[in-house]
């Protein structure tokens, strides 16, 4: 008998992990490819920094989808065939992005033509984008489960090298982007061609390998007991940001009328709402899953919003170049530190929550030192103080939901995966993309009226109940962009400039997300506090007769 079988783990566990790995750095080297393109998209395309945000944020409502129904159906499906689905869905994302064609030229085309073609590209690559992130959130469905499964002794030491995978493909991702970008000059579509390769990998990986059941077959939990916990409170989260999503793309039923198709997502958000409700009969969910919640789509605004942003952004005011670099360096810092929570808890003596709060913290100084940048080397020095800061999030609060809510399973997990991505796409990425617009068209406009009128983008930008608000044109800057600094003209100087102030001020309007995690993470550690310190649940309890749905609520 092998070690690994004398322990209770699967012969195959190992290969398990590492598939799960590459699966997720798949979906990392594909987001930082992509976020390292989106300069490219403005230009080719002519796309308004509010289209690259919902373009990017088409990356993080994609996932939503794949995580929560992945996370519902694993127990009935398996994880084999959900696998076999997110693998389809990352080449069948590659093949829609591609079709997007680059817009007519010439004096003799119409510019009836060009908005057409413009519009196609724009729903070739935001469909494209949206199944690409189906494919990650179905796969991390798999992943949680699925090791927390295959280690139940070690949980948190595995689920820590499997988050590390995302950090890892950022790193890949980045460094691809800034050689073969900016010194190689190579087209978008073959930089992202790259993100197939681990997806071959991960699917040789997973090819022919027996999966085992999750800990909720096991146990015979329904599905109703499973929701309990998140009840009425939790849903409502949930049902609310597809209930924006929902208004976005349900726009084109109702010939574009905005307002009919947000109450028609109102509507449907309302019936999920209505579901969980039966499904859970009427349950309240616990207050605290409801806050942890409403915390982790701040963790999904500040983490991968800003992840989506940071490379345009910092390359904006530094060079392209180093903005690569720098997001390359930020994510090295994360993915070294994912391997040292399990010392930072058991060593150092923080608990979960503490390190939540000192990473908010963190993450609030650094974006605000960011804004201030004007050297590589400074830039080194605020996006560390950034990246140490973003690094726990995610996992920890993961962890968090996983101690204190045990009968939950996979479900909660999913869940708050999805509201972070959710967040992300619906909040973090087109609300930093309208904060862009919005600050640096003012600060051209402030500066020089006429050059504002000359430089302003075609159509203006829309966020949530905020007023519109009229950026600059992406074909106009990228074109600005492309001459060496020396050569420009005074009223271009000025447009790269407001272009820079607007980048420094969306940072420090960033900031104030973290900064209110900080003050919920606070309350968190008096709360635990005086009920006798943070300690893990154990499912056992359900069993004994423990309420642990209403114990927190």
């Amino acid at each position: 008998m092998s070690h690994g079988a004398a322990n209770g783990i699967a012969p195959n566990a190992h290969r398990l992990l590492w598939a799960g790995f590459m699966a997720i750095l798949a979906a990392g080297v594909g987001f930082a490819i992509r976020g390292g393109i989106l300069d490219n998209w403005g230009t080719e395309f002519g796309f308004t920094g509010a289209e690259l945000g919902a373009l990017n944020g088409a990356g993080f409502t994609g996932f939503c989808f794949g995580i929560i129904i992945g996370g519902v159906i694993a127990d009935k499906i398996g994880y084999g065939k959900l696998v076999v689905a997110a693998f389809l869905f990352h080449v069948l994302s590659a093949a829609i992005t591609f079709a997007a064609a680059p817009l007519p030229t010439g004096t003799d085309v119409a510019e009836a033509v060009v908005t057409a073609a413009r519009n196609s590209a724009y729903n070739y690559v935001y469909w494209g984008t949206f199944l690409f992130a189906i494919a990650n959130g179905t796969l991390e469905a798999v992943a949680n489960p699925l090791v927390a499964t295959l280690f139940p002794n070690n949980r948190t030491h595995y689920l820590n090298i499997l988050h590390a995978s995302w950090p890892a493909g950022l790193i890949l991702g980045g460094v691809a982007g800034w050689v073969l970008d900016d010194q190689m000059q190579w087209p978008w579509k073959m930089q992202l061609a790259l993100f197939l390769v681990p997806t071959a990998i991960y699917g040789l990986m997973f090819l022919g390998q027996g999966m085992p059941k999750s800990e909720a077959s096991k146990l015979g939990l329904g599905l109703g007991d499973m929701f309990k916990d998140v009840g009425l409170l939790g849903g409502l989260v949930v049902c609310f940001l597809l209930s924006l999503f929902l208004g976005d793309v349900l726009k084109p039923l109702f010939g574009d009328d905005a307002e009919t198709a947000k109450y028609a997502g109102y509507a449907v958000g309302g019936v999920l709402l209505v579901a969980v409700a039966v499904m859970t009969r009427f349950s309240m969910g616990s207050f605290l899953l409801f806050v942890l919640f409403i915390t982790h789509a701040m963790v999904g605004a500040v983490e991968l919003g800003t992840d989506g942003w940071i490379q345009n952004i910092t390359g904006n005011i530094l060079s392209s170049a180093e903005g690569k670099i720098l997001f390359v360096f930020t994510s090295a810092v994360m993915f070294g530190l994912r391997f040292c929570a399990d010392f930072i808890e058991k060593k150092l003596g923080f608990s979960p929550v503490a390190i939540l709060l000192t990473s908010a913290v963190l993450a609030c100084v650094g974006l605000n030192l960011t804004s201030g940048v004007n050297t590589f080397g400074a830039a080194i020095l605020a996006l560390t103080v950034y990246g140490i800061g973003k690094t726990f999030f995610w996992p920890t609060m993961l962890a968090v939901a996983s101690d204190r809510f045990p009968r939950t399973g996979a479900v909660a997990i999913s869940i708050m995966g999805g509201i972070g991505m959710l967040s992300a796409g619906l909040i973090g990425s087109p609300g930093l993309g309208y904060s862009k617009d919005r600050f640096a068209g003012e600060a051209l406009k402030a500066a020089d009226t006429t050059l504002f009128e000359e430089y302003k983008a075609p159509k203006p930008s829309a966020f949530l109940m905020l007023p519109e608000a009229t950026g600059l044109d992406g074909v106009k800057v990228g074109e600005i962009l492309k001459k060496p600094k020396e050569s420009r003209s005074e009223g271009e100087t000025k447009v790269i400039e407001a272009s820079i102030a607007g980048d420094r001020k969306t940072l420090v309007a960033d900031s104030a997300i973290p900064a209110t995690m900080a003050v919920i993470y606070l309350c968190l550690l008096l709360y635990f506090k005086a009920i006798g310190g943070y300690k893990p649940l154990k499912i056992e309890d359900v069993h004994s007769g423990t309420d642990l749905g209403t114990a927190e609520s």
